[in-house]
């Protein structure tokens, strides 16, 4: 017999009750809802925040909310899950968030005064450390893709007071660690290199330009991921250029696809 769905909500608190709603009819009903289980969700939540991020970049806002009500719906099966081994629920997870937010939030429940965005990540990062954090670093999870681990390690290390003072010293590091990786990889230079001390300097010299990219305010992750995009879509028009002229790229000299890219760079 079929269920009789939740009526459509016009209040947050209305449309959160009607998704747990729909989450218990099917948790019970639904034989593929009915056997998942935390490390079942793991990969697919995973998926899910990449097609998120995907969304955002591009700026599609339908896409964005499609994606977010994805996600809402993974937290809630996970509080799910959870309820029925008596480890915790939804009550339990939201009421968390809202502990942790006001205890880490002084400057807006309580007596302490804050300057400026700086003040607050300080505090934010101290206030964790009577949490029974044991470091600074402690809560960037280990699994994050390096890129994105780099900007976090050197934010968190920010907002203890451990960073340069100014851009140019940054700079000067950048150039610094350069020439480090030149020393190790001369392009000019043919002789066989100790491969594992030009990957060291070569993580260095990366290190140094994502700390400069935090200093002007540029993300990284996004930056490099725009890059990408760029390279794609330029790549895909070579390749349809030279479809249309009857060719395969491996056939093609460098010049001859140099000509369509140079066409792909000006779209």
């Amino acid at each position: 017999m079929a269920l009789t769905p939740p009526a459509y909500a016009s209040t947050p608190a209305t449309a959160f009750e009607r998704l747990l709603t729909i989450m218990d009819d099917l948790r019970l009903n639904c034989p593929w809802d009915k056997k998942q289980t935390l490390e079942s969700l793991r990969h697919l939540t995973i998926e899910e925040v990449y097609e998120l991020s995907d969304s955002i970049l591009a700026a599609d806002m339908p896409e964005i909310k499609k994606e977010l009500g994805d996600i809402m719906l993974h937290l809630v099966f996970y509080a799910r899950i959870a309820s029925e081994t008596n480890n915790f629920n939804i009550t339990d997870v939201l009421n968390g968030i809202c502990e942790k937010l006001i205890n880490r939030h002084p400057h807006i429940y309580g007596d302490v005064n804050v300057n400026d965005e700086n003040d607050v990540k300080r505090n934010w990062e101290q206030i964790k450390l009577k949490e029974g954090n044991k470091s600074v670093l402690g809560g960037v999870p280990v699994s994050l893709p390096a890129l994105v681990k780099a900007s976090r390690i050197q934010e968190k290390a920010r907002g203890v007071g451990f960073d340069w003072e100014e851009k140019s010293q940054v700079w000067a590091k950048v150039e610094e660690e350069m020439q480090e990786f030149r020393n190790e990889f001369n392009a000019e230079d043919e002789t066989t290199i100790d491969h594992e001390r030009a990957e060291s300097e070569f993580g260095d010299l990366l290190f140094s330009l994502i700390n400069y990219a935090r200093f002007i305010n540029i993300n990284p992750e996004d930056a490099l991921e725009k890059t990408n995009r760029k390279f794609i879509k330029r790549f895909q028009y070579l390749e349809n250029k030279a479809a249309e002229n009857g060719k395969q790229l491996h056939d093609m000299s460098l010049d001859e696809m140099d000509v369509f890219w140079n066409e792909a760079k000006k779209l």
